[in-house]
């Protein structure tokens, strides 16, 4: 069956294949450590959204990349495109068009480029009909690439490498950039303590409100650090917790993309319109929080 799928990917005959790089949002991210080798150690509750940039992928004589969409501008389309690595990572010889249409902002702390890798591993190994690299390989794409190839909220410790995959009740949120990049290397070199408690134990989180409950017991311990580095982020911040419904605000992962909460999606979607008048520079996105 592989070879016969084989020669129809180089006779072109194959569609083009789709897949969907949604936004990562860490709910909570403590760091709980750092190894001798300087990668630190994390304890984080991730979902993802509905909504993220699009790869497509058809038959080609060789890998090329080729970006498109409202956040394209300045990504290089080059080998160090994390698109690029993860085809590469594949080793197969078959060639493809990759098309990345990006919606996300870039170096914003909701996995763009590892989402966009982790959709670029699925959708090649479709059109070409292989299996997906080893586990070793995904993770040394990035750390978050484990947990945006498993596509699903989960618990995620160690350097991303462990994945437990947890039930979240269903939520809405509202993403805010302010427009500024942010690098993670950066922020984690501004951390004052990296020793920092775990997540709380797990508990019952049958609807919204307690999930936001549970949140609000929790932290993410690079927010502070961002802060420093971008202070916009506390206007951001500031601008989603007073929103009707907001249930909690938080930022994700290294920044400065913050995130809020909310209950249904009449209340996530007015949020998102008050924001986009409030600032029109910053980047606002309202969406279904995936299961």
């Amino acid at each position: 069956m592989k070879s016969n799928r084989a020669a129809r990917v180089v006779q072109g005959m194959t569609p083009p294949l789709t897949r969907l790089a949604r936004a990562k949002v860490n709910l909570a991210l403590h760091v709980v450590g750092r190894r001798e080798d300087g990668y630190h150690l994390l304890d984080s509750l991730v979902a993802f959204a509905d909504f993220g940039d699009v790869v497509t992928v058809q038959s080609a004589p060789a890998l090329h990349l080729s970006i498109t969409g409202p956040m394209a501008q300045g990504l290089s389309s080059g080998p160090d495109n994390l698109v690029i690595k993860a085809a590469q990572a594949l080793g197969h010889p078959l060639g493809a068009a990759i098309t990345l249409d990006k919606h996300l902002p870039v170096a914003s702390g909701i996995g763009g480029g590892s989402a966009d890798a982790a959709a670029t591993l699925q959708a090649l190994c479709a059109l070409w009909g292989c299996d997906l690299p080893d586990a070793a390989k995904v993770l040394a794409l990035g750390a978050d690439v484990p947990v945006c190839l498993a596509g699903q909220s989960c618990r995620m410790a160690g350097i991303g490498d462990k994945i437990s995959p947890v039930v979240l009740p269903p939520a809405h949120l509202v993403l805010v950039n302010p427009g500024v990049g942010l690098g993670t290397a950066l922020v984690f070199s501004a951390l004052t303590r990296r020793d920092n408690a775990p997540l709380p134990p797990p508990e019952p989180m049958p609807d919204v409100a307690s999930l936001a409950s549970y949140l609000h017991r929790c932290r993410n311990d690079l927010q502070a650090p961002a802060l420093s580095l971008v202070p916009q982020i506390g206007a951001v911040l500031s601008a989603l917790s007073a929103q009707t419904g907001c249930l909690l605000a938080r930022m994700s992962g290294s920044g400065a993309t913050c995130f809020g909460i909310f209950a249904t999606a009449l209340a996530a979607q007015t949020a998102a319109s008050a924001l986009r008048a409030q600032s029109a520079g910053w980047w606002v996105q309202a969406g279904a929080m995936a299961p």
